[in-house]
Protein backbone atom coordinates (compact mmCIF):
# COMPACT_ATOMS: atom_id res chain seq x y z
CA UNK A 1 0.00 0.00 0.00
CA UNK A 2 1.27 3.50 -0.84
CA UNK A 3 2.49 5.90 1.81
CA UNK A 4 -0.38 8.19 0.81
CA UNK A 5 -2.99 5.53 1.62
CA UNK A 6 -1.22 4.56 4.85
CA UNK A 7 -1.27 8.18 6.02
CA UNK A 8 -4.98 8.45 5.21
CA UNK A 9 -5.72 5.32 7.25
CA UNK A 10 -3.59 6.59 10.16
CA UNK A 11 -5.41 9.94 10.09
CA UNK A 12 -8.76 8.14 10.10
CA UNK A 13 -7.81 5.83 12.99
CA UNK A 14 -6.62 8.69 15.20
CA UNK A 15 -9.61 10.89 14.37
CA UNK A 16 -12.13 8.12 15.11
CA UNK A 17 -10.40 7.25 18.40
CA UNK A 18 -10.59 10.84 19.62
CA UNK A 19 -14.17 11.13 18.35
CA UNK A 20 -15.32 8.32 20.66
CA UNK A 21 -13.29 9.67 23.59
CA UNK A 22 -14.81 13.13 23.08
CA UNK A 23 -18.30 11.64 22.69
CA UNK A 24 -17.95 9.78 26.00
CA UNK A 25 -16.66 12.86 27.80
CA UNK A 26 -19.39 15.10 26.35
CA UNK A 27 -22.20 12.96 27.82
CA UNK A 28 -20.45 12.57 31.17
CA UNK A 29 -19.27 16.14 31.64
CA UNK A 30 -22.53 17.85 30.72
CA UNK A 31 -24.27 16.39 33.77
CA UNK A 32 -21.34 17.26 36.07
CA UNK A 33 -21.16 20.85 34.82
CA UNK A 34 -24.95 21.29 35.01
CA UNK A 35 -25.07 19.94 38.57
CA UNK A 36 -22.01 21.81 39.85
CA UNK A 37 -21.96 25.07 37.87
CA UNK A 38 -25.64 25.53 37.05
CA UNK A 39 -27.73 25.73 33.90
CA UNK A 40 -27.27 29.52 33.71
CA UNK A 41 -23.53 29.09 33.27
CA UNK A 42 -23.87 26.27 30.73
CA UNK A 43 -26.45 28.31 28.82
CA UNK A 44 -24.09 31.30 28.81
CA UNK A 45 -21.17 29.26 27.42
CA UNK A 46 -23.39 27.93 24.64
CA UNK A 47 -24.67 31.41 23.77
CA UNK A 48 -21.20 32.97 23.74
CA UNK A 49 -19.93 30.06 21.64
CA UNK A 50 -22.67 30.70 19.08
CA UNK A 51 -21.80 34.41 18.91
CA UNK A 52 -18.13 33.64 18.30
CA UNK A 53 -19.13 30.97 15.79
CA UNK A 54 -20.81 33.60 13.63
CA UNK A 55 -17.78 35.92 13.94
CA UNK A 56 -15.51 33.08 12.84
CA UNK A 57 -17.42 32.88 9.55
CA UNK A 58 -14.80 35.38 8.36
CA UNK A 59 -12.36 32.45 8.05
CA UNK A 60 -14.60 30.31 5.84
CA UNK A 61 -12.67 29.18 2.79
CA UNK A 62 -9.22 30.42 3.76
CA UNK A 63 -7.82 27.13 5.09
CA UNK A 64 -9.28 25.10 2.20
CA UNK A 65 -7.79 27.52 -0.30
CA UNK A 66 -4.32 27.53 1.27
CA UNK A 67 -4.38 23.71 1.40
CA UNK A 68 -4.93 23.66 -2.36
CA UNK A 69 -1.89 25.89 -2.98
CA UNK A 70 0.29 23.76 -0.68
CA UNK A 71 -0.34 20.37 -2.31
CA UNK A 72 1.96 20.83 -5.31
CA UNK A 73 5.01 22.42 -3.59
CA UNK A 74 4.83 19.79 -0.84
CA UNK A 75 4.61 16.99 -3.39
CA UNK A 76 7.56 18.45 -5.33
CA UNK A 77 9.58 19.26 -2.22
CA UNK A 78 9.67 22.97 -3.10
CA UNK A 79 10.49 24.43 0.32
CA UNK A 80 10.88 28.01 -0.91
CA UNK A 81 7.37 28.14 -2.37
CA UNK A 82 5.89 26.32 0.65
CA UNK A 83 7.49 28.92 2.91
CA UNK A 84 6.11 31.78 0.81
CA UNK A 85 2.58 30.38 0.95
CA UNK A 86 2.84 29.92 4.72
CA UNK A 87 4.01 33.54 5.10
CA UNK A 88 0.98 34.58 3.08
CA UNK A 89 -1.20 32.35 5.26
CA UNK A 90 0.14 34.01 8.40
CA UNK A 91 -0.56 37.47 7.00
CA UNK A 92 -4.14 36.62 5.94
CA UNK A 93 -4.92 34.89 9.22
CA UNK A 94 -3.64 37.92 11.12
CA UNK A 95 -6.05 40.07 9.09
CA UNK A 96 -8.92 37.71 9.90
CA UNK A 97 -7.90 37.64 13.56
CA UNK A 98 -7.87 41.44 13.76
CA UNK A 99 -11.32 41.53 12.13
CA UNK A 100 -12.70 38.99 14.62
CA UNK A 101 -11.15 40.96 17.50
CA UNK A 102 -12.62 44.24 16.26
CA UNK A 103 -16.05 42.82 15.42
CA UNK A 104 -16.13 40.85 18.67
CA UNK A 105 -15.34 43.96 20.69
CA UNK A 106 -18.14 45.88 18.96
CA UNK A 107 -20.60 43.04 19.62
CA UNK A 108 -19.70 43.03 23.32
CA UNK A 109 -20.89 46.64 23.65
CA UNK A 110 -24.45 45.32 23.41
CA UNK A 111 -24.04 42.82 26.28
CA UNK A 112 -25.60 45.07 28.97
CA UNK A 113 -28.78 45.09 26.86
CA UNK A 114 -28.65 41.41 25.83
CA UNK A 115 -27.81 39.70 29.14
CA UNK A 116 -30.38 41.41 31.32
CA UNK A 117 -32.19 38.36 32.68
CA UNK A 118 -29.21 36.28 33.76
CA UNK A 119 -28.27 35.70 37.39
CA UNK A 120 -24.59 35.84 36.42
CA UNK A 121 -22.85 39.19 36.83
CA UNK A 122 -22.15 41.29 33.76
CA UNK A 123 -18.48 41.29 34.78
CA UNK A 124 -18.34 37.53 34.50
CA UNK A 125 -20.14 37.60 31.13
CA UNK A 126 -17.37 39.84 29.79
CA UNK A 127 -14.67 37.74 31.45
CA UNK A 128 -16.02 34.54 29.86
CA UNK A 129 -16.56 36.16 26.47
CA UNK A 130 -13.05 37.54 26.16
CA UNK A 131 -11.54 34.29 27.47
CA UNK A 132 -13.38 32.33 24.77
CA UNK A 133 -12.46 34.94 22.16
CA UNK A 134 -8.83 34.68 23.25
CA UNK A 135 -8.92 30.92 22.70
CA UNK A 136 -10.33 31.50 19.22
CA UNK A 137 -7.78 34.19 18.32
CA UNK A 138 -4.86 31.94 19.26
CA UNK A 139 -5.58 29.93 16.12
CA UNK A 140 -5.34 33.04 13.95
CA UNK A 141 -2.24 34.61 15.45
CA UNK A 142 -0.23 31.59 16.65
CA UNK A 143 -1.56 28.27 15.44
CA UNK A 144 -2.21 28.96 11.75
CA UNK A 145 0.82 26.84 10.76
CA UNK A 146 -1.07 23.63 11.53
CA UNK A 147 -2.56 23.90 8.03
CA UNK A 148 0.79 22.61 6.77
CA UNK A 149 0.29 19.35 8.69
CA UNK A 150 -3.17 18.96 7.13
CA UNK A 151 -1.90 19.53 3.60
CA UNK A 152 1.02 17.15 4.22
CA UNK A 153 -1.29 14.31 5.38
CA UNK A 154 -0.14 14.59 9.00
CA UNK A 155 -3.49 15.61 10.45
CA UNK A 156 -3.15 12.86 13.05
CA UNK A 157 -0.52 15.01 14.79
CA UNK A 158 -3.03 17.85 15.16
CA UNK A 159 -5.58 15.42 16.62
CA UNK A 160 -3.08 13.89 19.04
CA UNK A 161 -1.81 17.17 20.44
CA UNK A 162 -5.00 19.28 20.36
CA UNK A 163 -7.44 16.55 21.40
CA UNK A 164 -5.17 15.23 24.15
CA UNK A 165 -4.96 18.76 25.55
CA UNK A 166 -8.74 19.03 25.31
CA UNK A 167 -9.31 15.79 27.21
CA UNK A 168 -6.84 16.80 29.96
CA UNK A 169 -8.50 20.21 30.14
CA UNK A 170 -11.95 18.64 30.52
CA UNK A 171 -10.65 16.33 33.26
CA UNK A 172 -9.24 19.31 35.17
CA UNK A 173 -12.46 21.29 34.65
CA UNK A 174 -14.47 18.38 36.09
CA UNK A 175 -12.31 18.44 39.24
CA UNK A 176 -12.56 22.24 39.52
CA UNK A 177 -16.33 22.13 39.02
CA UNK A 178 -16.89 19.28 41.47
CA UNK A 179 -14.63 20.43 44.31
CA UNK A 180 -14.45 24.22 43.97
CA UNK A 181 -17.56 25.09 41.92
CA UNK A 182 -15.73 28.18 40.68
CA UNK A 183 -16.83 29.42 37.27
CA UNK A 184 -13.85 31.80 36.96
CA UNK A 185 -11.32 28.97 37.36
CA UNK A 186 -13.28 26.83 34.88
CA UNK A 187 -13.22 29.63 32.31
CA UNK A 188 -9.55 30.58 32.66
CA UNK A 189 -8.66 26.89 32.32
CA UNK A 190 -10.44 26.92 28.96
CA UNK A 191 -8.17 29.72 27.74
CA UNK A 192 -4.89 28.50 29.25
CA UNK A 193 -5.19 24.99 27.81
CA UNK A 194 -6.00 26.41 24.38
CA UNK A 195 -2.81 28.46 24.58
CA UNK A 196 -0.74 25.56 25.94
CA UNK A 197 -1.91 23.15 23.22
CA UNK A 198 -1.00 25.65 20.50
CA UNK A 199 2.48 26.20 21.95
CA UNK A 200 3.18 22.46 22.17
CA UNK A 201 1.85 21.84 18.64
CA UNK A 202 4.04 24.64 17.28
CA UNK A 203 7.09 23.05 18.91
CA UNK A 204 6.19 19.82 17.09
CA UNK A 205 5.78 21.72 13.80
CA UNK A 206 9.25 23.22 14.28
CA UNK A 207 10.65 19.70 14.65
CA UNK A 208 8.76 18.38 11.61
CA UNK A 209 9.73 21.36 9.43
CA UNK A 210 12.95 22.89 10.89
CA UNK A 211 13.44 24.83 7.64
CA UNK A 212 10.08 26.62 7.92
CA UNK A 213 10.39 30.31 8.74
CA UNK A 214 7.24 32.39 8.44
CA UNK A 215 7.52 36.17 8.21
CA UNK A 216 4.04 37.71 8.23
CA UNK A 217 5.44 41.10 7.22
CA UNK A 218 6.13 39.68 3.73
CA UNK A 219 2.49 38.69 3.31
CA UNK A 220 1.29 41.89 1.67
CA UNK A 221 3.99 41.73 -1.01
CA UNK A 222 3.34 38.02 -1.56
CA UNK A 223 -0.34 38.76 -2.09
CA UNK A 224 0.66 40.51 -5.33
CA UNK A 225 2.67 37.44 -6.32
CA UNK A 226 -0.27 35.10 -5.63
CA UNK A 227 -3.38 37.13 -6.62
CA UNK A 228 -5.28 33.90 -7.29
CA UNK A 229 -5.34 33.21 -3.53
CA UNK A 230 -7.79 36.03 -2.76
CA UNK A 231 -9.82 35.17 -5.85
CA UNK A 232 -10.14 31.55 -4.74
CA UNK A 233 -10.87 32.49 -1.12
CA UNK A 234 -13.81 34.63 -2.26
CA UNK A 235 -15.14 31.78 -4.39
CA UNK A 236 -14.82 29.18 -1.62
CA UNK A 237 -16.42 31.58 0.87
CA UNK A 238 -19.61 31.70 -1.21
CA UNK A 239 -19.87 27.86 -1.18
CA UNK A 240 -19.11 27.64 2.54
CA UNK A 241 -21.58 30.35 3.54
CA UNK A 242 -24.24 28.55 1.48
CA UNK A 243 -23.54 25.31 3.36
CA UNK A 244 -23.62 27.18 6.67
CA UNK A 245 -26.96 28.85 5.98
CA UNK A 246 -28.65 25.70 4.62
CA UNK A 247 -27.33 23.60 7.49
CA UNK A 248 -28.84 25.90 10.13
CA UNK A 249 -32.17 26.75 8.55
CA UNK A 250 -34.28 23.66 9.34
CA UNK A 251 -35.34 24.55 12.87
CA UNK A 252 -36.15 28.15 11.89
CA UNK A 253 -38.45 27.11 9.05
CA UNK A 254 -40.11 24.40 11.18
CA UNK A 255 -40.78 27.04 13.85
CA UNK A 256 -42.28 29.37 11.21
CA UNK A 257 -44.43 26.82 9.36
CA UNK A 258 -45.21 24.20 12.01
CA UNK A 259 -44.61 24.79 15.73
CA UNK A 260 -41.95 25.19 18.40
CA UNK A 261 -42.99 21.81 19.81
CA UNK A 262 -42.25 20.12 16.48
CA UNK A 263 -38.80 21.74 16.47
CA UNK A 264 -38.03 19.76 19.64
CA UNK A 265 -39.39 16.51 18.13
CA UNK A 266 -37.41 17.04 14.92
CA UNK A 267 -34.19 17.97 16.75
CA UNK A 268 -34.24 14.63 18.61
CA UNK A 269 -33.80 12.91 15.26
CA UNK A 270 -31.31 15.39 13.81
CA UNK A 271 -29.16 15.21 16.95
CA UNK A 272 -28.74 11.43 16.56
CA UNK A 273 -28.25 11.66 12.79
CA UNK A 274 -25.76 14.48 13.34
CA UNK A 275 -23.67 12.32 15.69
CA UNK A 276 -23.68 9.52 13.11
CA UNK A 277 -22.67 11.96 10.35
CA UNK A 278 -19.78 13.36 12.41
CA UNK A 279 -18.41 9.86 13.04
CA UNK A 280 -18.81 8.95 9.39
CA UNK A 281 -17.05 12.08 8.09
CA UNK A 282 -14.38 11.99 10.79
CA UNK A 283 -13.26 8.65 9.37
CA UNK A 284 -13.70 9.30 5.65
CA UNK A 285 -12.66 12.97 5.32
CA UNK A 286 -9.11 12.01 6.28
CA UNK A 287 -8.39 11.27 2.61
CA UNK A 288 -8.87 14.92 1.48
CA UNK A 289 -5.16 15.79 1.60
CA UNK A 290 -4.35 12.46 -0.06
CA UNK A 291 -6.54 13.39 -3.03
CA UNK A 292 -4.95 16.84 -3.23
CA UNK A 293 -1.52 15.23 -3.24
CA UNK A 294 -2.63 12.82 -5.97
CA UNK A 295 -3.96 15.68 -8.13
CA UNK A 296 -0.59 17.43 -7.75
CA UNK A 297 1.07 14.26 -9.13
CA UNK A 298 -1.13 14.40 -12.21
CA UNK A 299 -1.61 10.65 -12.74
CA UNK A 300 -5.06 10.67 -14.37
CA UNK A 301 -5.43 6.88 -14.44
CA UNK A 302 -4.76 6.63 -10.70
CA UNK A 303 -7.01 9.63 -10.01
CA UNK A 304 -9.95 7.90 -11.73
CA UNK A 305 -9.22 4.59 -10.02
CA UNK A 306 -9.12 6.18 -6.56
CA UNK A 307 -12.23 8.22 -7.41
CA UNK A 308 -14.28 5.06 -7.96
CA UNK A 309 -12.81 3.40 -4.88
CA UNK A 310 -13.88 6.41 -2.79
CA UNK A 311 -17.29 6.51 -4.48
CA UNK A 312 -17.98 2.83 -3.76
CA UNK A 313 -16.82 3.27 -0.14
CA UNK A 314 -18.96 6.37 0.36
CA UNK A 315 -22.07 4.77 -1.12
CA UNK A 316 -21.55 1.55 0.83
CA UNK A 317 -21.03 3.36 4.16
CA UNK A 318 -23.78 5.93 3.51
CA UNK A 319 -26.21 3.18 2.52
CA UNK A 320 -25.39 1.20 5.66
CA UNK A 321 -25.90 4.22 7.93
CA UNK A 322 -29.07 5.22 6.07
CA UNK A 323 -30.42 1.69 6.60
CA UNK A 324 -29.45 1.74 10.28
CA UNK A 325 -31.15 5.10 10.86
CA UNK A 326 -34.25 4.10 8.91
CA UNK A 327 -34.58 0.79 10.77
CA UNK A 328 -33.36 1.54 14.30
CA UNK A 329 -34.02 5.18 15.18
CA UNK A 330 -37.80 4.95 15.65
CA UNK A 331 -37.73 2.14 18.25
CA UNK A 332 -34.74 3.84 19.93
CA UNK A 333 -36.62 7.15 20.23
CA UNK A 334 -39.63 5.25 21.56
CA UNK A 335 -37.54 3.56 24.29
CA UNK A 336 -35.44 6.64 25.09
CA UNK A 337 -38.09 9.39 25.14
CA UNK A 338 -41.43 7.65 24.68
CA UNK A 339 -43.59 6.66 21.70
CA UNK A 340 -45.16 10.14 21.58
CA UNK A 341 -41.84 11.51 20.28
CA UNK A 342 -41.82 9.29 17.17
CA UNK A 343 -42.49 11.48 14.13
CA UNK A 344 -44.20 10.64 10.85
CA UNK A 345 -42.50 7.88 8.85
CA UNK A 346 -42.41 9.98 5.67
CA UNK A 347 -40.38 12.66 7.47
CA UNK A 348 -37.87 10.01 8.53
CA UNK A 349 -37.59 8.66 4.97
CA UNK A 350 -36.90 12.18 3.67
CA UNK A 351 -34.36 12.83 6.43
CA UNK A 352 -32.53 9.62 5.51
CA UNK A 353 -32.67 10.49 1.80
CA UNK A 354 -31.10 13.88 2.51
CA UNK A 355 -28.44 12.24 4.71
CA UNK A 356 -27.57 9.76 1.96
CA UNK A 357 -27.26 12.37 -0.81
CA UNK A 358 -25.37 14.79 1.44
CA UNK A 359 -22.74 12.21 2.33
CA UNK A 360 -22.31 10.53 -1.05
CA UNK A 361 -21.73 13.83 -2.86
CA UNK A 362 -18.60 14.54 -0.82
CA UNK A 363 -16.27 12.55 -3.08
CA UNK A 364 -17.08 14.86 -5.99
CA UNK A 365 -16.71 17.85 -3.65
CA UNK A 366 -13.29 16.63 -2.45
CA UNK A 367 -12.05 16.25 -6.02
CA UNK A 368 -13.42 19.65 -7.07
CA UNK A 369 -11.63 21.27 -4.13
CA UNK A 370 -8.43 19.34 -4.86
CA UNK A 371 -8.51 20.68 -8.42
CA UNK A 372 -9.31 24.20 -7.18
CA UNK A 373 -12.69 24.11 -8.95
CA UNK A 374 -14.88 26.52 -7.01
CA UNK A 375 -15.43 29.28 -9.57
CA UNK A 376 -19.06 28.16 -10.01
CA UNK A 377 -20.34 30.54 -7.34
CA UNK A 378 -23.57 30.81 -9.33
CA UNK A 379 -24.27 27.20 -8.35
CA UNK A 380 -24.14 28.06 -4.63
CA UNK A 381 -26.51 31.03 -5.06
CA UNK A 382 -28.81 28.93 -7.27
CA UNK A 383 -28.99 26.12 -4.71
CA UNK A 384 -29.68 28.60 -1.90
CA UNK A 385 -32.37 30.44 -3.90
CA UNK A 386 -33.99 27.19 -5.07
CA UNK A 387 -33.98 25.80 -1.54
CA UNK A 388 -35.64 28.87 -0.01
CA UNK A 389 -38.16 29.23 -2.87
CA UNK A 390 -39.37 25.63 -2.60
CA UNK A 391 -39.50 25.78 1.21
CA UNK A 392 -41.55 29.00 1.23
CA UNK A 393 -44.18 27.33 -0.96
CA UNK A 394 -44.01 23.64 0.03
CA UNK A 395 -43.35 24.41 3.72
CA UNK A 396 -46.58 26.39 3.90
CA UNK A 397 -48.68 23.52 2.54
CA UNK A 398 -46.73 20.41 3.64
CA UNK A 399 -44.89 21.50 6.79
CA UNK A 400 -41.71 19.54 7.57
CA UNK A 401 -42.21 17.35 4.48
CA UNK A 402 -42.11 20.48 2.30
CA UNK A 403 -39.03 21.82 4.07
CA UNK A 404 -37.13 18.57 3.52
CA UNK A 405 -38.29 18.35 -0.10
CA UNK A 406 -36.83 21.82 -0.64
CA UNK A 407 -33.46 20.70 0.74
CA UNK A 408 -33.42 17.46 -1.25
CA UNK A 409 -34.51 18.96 -4.60
CA UNK A 410 -32.13 21.94 -4.45
CA UNK A 411 -29.16 19.81 -3.40
CA UNK A 412 -29.92 17.14 -6.01
CA UNK A 413 -30.06 19.66 -8.86
CA UNK A 414 -26.63 21.09 -8.03
CA UNK A 415 -24.71 18.32 -6.26
CA UNK A 416 -25.96 15.31 -8.23
CA UNK A 417 -26.24 16.91 -11.69
CA UNK A 418 -23.99 19.96 -12.01
CA UNK A 419 -21.03 19.19 -9.72
CA UNK A 420 -20.06 15.86 -11.39
CA UNK A 421 -20.26 17.54 -14.81
CA UNK A 422 -18.04 20.38 -13.56
CA UNK A 423 -15.47 17.93 -12.18
CA UNK A 424 -15.30 15.60 -15.17
CA UNK A 425 -15.27 18.38 -17.78
CA UNK A 426 -12.90 20.83 -16.05
CA UNK A 427 -10.86 18.67 -13.67
CA UNK A 428 -10.56 15.03 -14.67
CA UNK A 429 -11.02 15.90 -18.38
CA UNK A 430 -13.06 12.75 -18.90
CA UNK A 431 -16.50 12.21 -20.49
CA UNK A 432 -19.20 12.84 -17.90
CA UNK A 433 -21.05 9.81 -19.29
CA UNK A 434 -18.38 7.70 -17.58
CA UNK A 435 -19.48 9.18 -14.26
CA UNK A 436 -23.10 8.18 -14.76
CA UNK A 437 -22.14 4.69 -15.93
CA UNK A 438 -20.56 4.15 -12.53
CA UNK A 439 -22.80 6.31 -10.33
CA UNK A 440 -26.24 5.09 -11.42
CA UNK A 441 -25.48 1.46 -10.45
CA UNK A 442 -24.22 2.67 -7.04
CA UNK A 443 -27.47 4.51 -6.33
CA UNK A 444 -29.55 1.60 -7.66
CA UNK A 445 -27.67 -1.04 -5.66
CA UNK A 446 -27.95 0.93 -2.43
CA UNK A 447 -31.68 1.61 -2.74
CA UNK A 448 -32.33 -2.01 -3.67
CA UNK A 449 -30.37 -3.40 -0.73
CA UNK A 450 -31.91 -0.95 1.77
CA UNK A 451 -35.46 -1.76 0.65
CA UNK A 452 -34.85 -5.51 0.44
CA UNK A 453 -33.07 -5.91 3.78
CA UNK A 454 -35.56 -3.59 5.52
CA UNK A 455 -38.33 -5.97 4.47
CA UNK A 456 -36.35 -9.02 5.63
CA UNK A 457 -35.80 -7.40 9.02
CA UNK A 458 -39.58 -7.17 9.57
CA UNK A 459 -39.55 -10.99 9.66
CA UNK A 460 -37.06 -11.13 12.56
CA UNK A 461 -38.53 -12.40 15.89
CA UNK A 462 -37.92 -9.14 17.78
CA UNK A 463 -40.06 -6.28 19.06
CA UNK A 464 -37.39 -3.54 19.14
CA UNK A 465 -39.65 -0.80 20.56
CA UNK A 466 -40.53 -2.85 23.69
CA UNK A 467 -37.16 -2.86 25.50
CA UNK A 468 -33.51 -1.97 25.07
CA UNK A 469 -32.61 -5.68 24.98
CA UNK A 470 -35.07 -6.36 22.20
CA UNK A 471 -33.72 -3.32 20.36
CA UNK A 472 -30.11 -4.49 20.76
CA UNK A 473 -30.92 -8.00 19.50
CA UNK A 474 -32.82 -6.60 16.54
CA UNK A 475 -29.98 -4.13 15.81
CA UNK A 476 -27.30 -6.82 15.84
CA UNK A 477 -29.20 -9.17 13.53
CA UNK A 478 -30.33 -6.51 11.07
CA UNK A 479 -26.86 -4.94 10.85
CA UNK A 480 -25.22 -8.31 10.15
CA UNK A 481 -27.80 -9.14 7.47
CA UNK A 482 -27.31 -5.76 5.80
CA UNK A 483 -23.50 -5.85 5.86
CA UNK A 484 -23.35 -9.37 4.41
CA UNK A 485 -25.90 -8.61 1.68
CA UNK A 486 -24.55 -5.19 0.79
CA UNK A 487 -20.88 -6.21 1.01
CA UNK A 488 -21.41 -9.17 -1.31
CA UNK A 489 -23.43 -7.20 -3.87
CA UNK A 490 -21.04 -4.25 -3.84
CA UNK A 491 -17.97 -6.44 -4.22
CA UNK A 492 -19.27 -8.02 -7.43
CA UNK A 493 -21.29 -5.18 -8.99
CA UNK A 494 -20.10 -1.77 -7.71
CA UNK A 495 -17.38 -0.01 -9.70
CA UNK A 496 -14.26 0.46 -7.57
CA UNK A 497 -15.42 -1.73 -4.66
CA UNK A 498 -13.26 -4.71 -5.56
CA UNK A 499 -10.15 -2.51 -5.96
CA UNK A 500 -10.79 -0.90 -2.59
CA UNK A 501 -11.31 -4.27 -0.89
CA UNK A 502 -8.02 -5.57 -2.31
CA UNK A 503 -6.25 -2.39 -1.23
CA UNK A 504 -7.50 -2.80 2.35
CA UNK A 505 -6.63 -6.50 2.44
CA UNK A 506 -3.14 -5.65 1.24
CA UNK A 507 -2.78 -3.04 3.96
CA UNK A 508 -3.85 -5.39 6.76
CA UNK A 509 -1.75 -8.22 5.36
CA UNK A 510 1.25 -5.90 5.31
CA UNK A 511 0.42 -4.69 8.83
Amino acid sequence: MSGRASKSILNAKVNVLFYFLSLFFSFFTRKVFLDCLGDEFIGLTGTLGSILGYLNLAELGLSSCICFFLYKPLQEGDRAKTQEIMCLMGYLYRMVGLFVLGAGTLVSIAFPFVFTDTELSLGFVYFAYYSFMGSSLIGYFINYRQILLTADQKEYLISIYMQTATLIKIGLQILLAYYLKNIYLWTITEFLFGLLACIVLNIKINKEYPWLKTDKSKGKALLKKYPEVIKNVKQIFVHKIKDFLLGRSDELFIFIFVSLKMVAYYSNYTMIIGKVAVLFNTALNSVSASIGNLVAEGDKKKLLSVFWEMMSLRHFASGFLAFAILTLIEPFISIWLGPQYVIDRLILVLLVTYFYIENTKRVVDMYNYAYGLYSDTWAAWTELALNISIILVAGHFLGIVGILLGKIISMSCISMLWKPYFLFSQGLKHPVSAYWQGAIPLYTLTVGVVVGVSYLCTLLPFRPAESIWQWMGFSACSVVIYLVASGTIYYFFAKGAKDFAHRMLGHFHKG
